[in-house]
């Protein structure tokens, strides 16, 4: 009994002192539509955070006084710092807004005009200024096949071949 109260005490316990930052980024290809859905899970706070010490303003992601400038930010702050190159082109990802889930920031963005996928390569450094320790995951979806990688700051560049 005390094994694994010892087990479960401990985790719950180191976390309180060292929190988790992660962000998760999501490339979908869709065939048909032929373009990139691209979905970031970032901590709200986090987020908010990042956009204050970046663009110098209050910042109010849950309950924005001006939504539409908050997203001008979010906008922003996406295109400078997650970037797509698909089979060795830049992809104009165009941001469409996020939502709120838990504790967390959903941001969508899309990219139109994608053909067939054979390489996807990103830079990904979202969070890295506010967080020495981030980690930002990424998983790719080309016909079906998910690969997935992660990058620890302050490795930002990574590659996927379908």
């Amino acid at each position: 009994m005390g094994l694994l109260l010892c087990k479960w005490l401990v985790p719950a316990w180191l976390t309180l002192f060292h929190p988790f930052f992660v962000s998760v980024t999501e490339i979908r290809h869709d065939a048909a539509k032929k373009e990139l859905q691209v979905s970031c899970r970032i901590f709200y706070d986090d987020l908010e955070n990042a956009l204050k010490t970046r663009y110098k303003t209050r910042v109010d992601i849950l309950h924005p006084a001006d939504k539409k400038a908050v997203d001008a930010l979010v906008a922003d702050y996406l295109s400078k710092h997650l970037t797509i190159t698909v089979n060795g082109k830049p992809v104009a990802a165009k941001y469409l807004g996020y939502e709120i889930q838990e504790e967390a920031a959903w941001c969508y963005l899309v990219a139109g005009d994608v053909g067939n996928v054979k390489q996807v390569q990103l830079k990904d450094d979202i969070l890295y200024e506010e967080h020495p320790e981030q980690i930002n995951m990424i998983h790719v979806i080309v016909g079906g096949e998910r690969k997935s990688t992660k990058l620890d700051n302050p490795a930002t560049a990574a590659s996927f071949a379908f």
